[in-house]
């Protein structure tokens, strides 16, 4: 059965202004790596690529019952976690961790799909058992589902990643009547349990972590990329040096300008003003999957929109806190606004997703 509701055209709207800012500003953001006169970036023209096979895969979701997708909800969890095994044993290295599968003039991040396929699982899992989510039973059997995923791509490494399948999970077992001792208990034994993991983190994971506390620990090394992060956003003021017109990126000051940090070049080149904007049209994204979730009394589509929205909301409020300072740099990507394929993909697919359960609860 298709979706056959009335499409959110206001949720639709705030998606489709996104993904065309991000080529906006994927375009500004590498602008200095090719100058004037020489045409489009190569970079700019594959996040353009990707932006459109993301809205064919959001336009397909939106218009497919999301009860139908949820029947492949195990085989394609299965499927990724597959993935990520075969990255750690015989995935090349890239950058120092092995994230990417490489076919043929294509390279995917099967970690950045898991965000996606995780949801599914759980509300798969959820929903057969919605008359007993309250039981202990009920929440570990789903806080396993996630360990093998977080584990895999924490060895990777990628602490940023594996960090956000944690308050997914937290947040689709609380609105779903988990409760609360259970996740305060988990949530107690991942802070005891610090000092363990501390032991397990790369150099430069421990140097991005102290160097939140101090920038000027290591300027010219982990500390350097926040402190020109924040020269860039502060010297944008209210309304910016306007496009293209930014010194911290076109004189090349600020790395990973067009990834991770590329909230800093917003900031730079459209100031305070262009900056909330932005912040504003992800505001409206999380409000009307807020205002799906609880619009909808099957238990399926409220663990895909709680989800998904949890997933866009977190990663927002975590890359942009990393660029002005306020949280550690982990290496999570501005959903459908920074550079990437593969995170460009799933931002739409989850899109897709909130709009085909806003149909069939209508």
């Amino acid at each position: 059965m298709a979706s056959t509701g009335r499409i959110d055209k206001v949720l639709l709207f705030a998606i489709i202004m996104i993904a065309l800012l991000g080529v906006v500003f994927v375009y500004s953001a590498t602008y200095s790596f090719t100058g004037q006169g020489d045409g489009l970036n190569p970079l700019v023209i594959k996040q353009i690529a990707w932006v459109l096979v993301g809205f064919l895969f959001l336009f397909i979701i939106a218009n497919t019952d999301h009860l139908k997708i949820l029947n492949f909800a195990y085989l394609a969890y299965g499927l990724n976690i597959a993935a990520l095994v075969f990255l750690l044993l015989f995935g090349g290295e890239r950058y120092g961790a092995r994230r990417w599968l490489v076919l043929g003039p294509i390279s995917l991040q099967p970690s950045e799909f898991v965000k996606i396929t995780i949801i599914l699982a759980l509300a798969y899992f959820l929903g057969e058992r919605k008359e007993r989510i309250a039981s202990g039973d009920t929440f570990i059997k789903a806080l396993l589902f996630v360990v093998p995923a977080a584990v895999l791509i924490f060895l990777q490494p990628d602490l940023g990643t594996a960090s956000v399948l944690v308050p997914i999970a937290f947040a689709i077992l609380f609105v779903c009547g988990a409760r609360i001792k259970h996740i305060l208990s988990i949530a107690a034994a991942g802070l005891l349990s610090a000092p363990i993991f501390w032991h397990l983190l790369k150099d430069y994971q421990k140097n991005r972590l102290m160097v939140f506390i101090n920038p000027d620990l290591d300027p010219l090394g982990a500390g350097y990329t926040i402190i020109q992060s924040k020269i860039a956003i502060g010297s944008g003021g209210l309304f910016g040096k306007g496009w293209l017109n930014g010194t911290q990126n076109y004189l090349r000051f600020l790395p990973e300008r067009h990834t991770d940090f590329i909230f800093s070049v917003i900031g730079e080149e459209w100031g305070y003003m262009g900056a909330i904007m932005l912040i504003g049209l992800y505001a409206v994204i999380i409000a009307r999957g807020i205002r799906i979730a609880s619009g909808t009394n099957d238990v399926y589509g409220k663990v895909i929109a709680v989800g998904v929205v949890t997933l866009i909301a977190f990663q927002v409020i975590v890359n942009i806190s990393m660029t002005i300072g306020l949280m550690p740099v982990v290496g999570l990507p501005l959903p459908a606004i920074s550079y990437g394929g593969s995170s460009t993909i799933v931002a739409l697919i989850g899109a897709g997703l909130l709009l085909s359960v806003s149909r069939r609860a209508n």
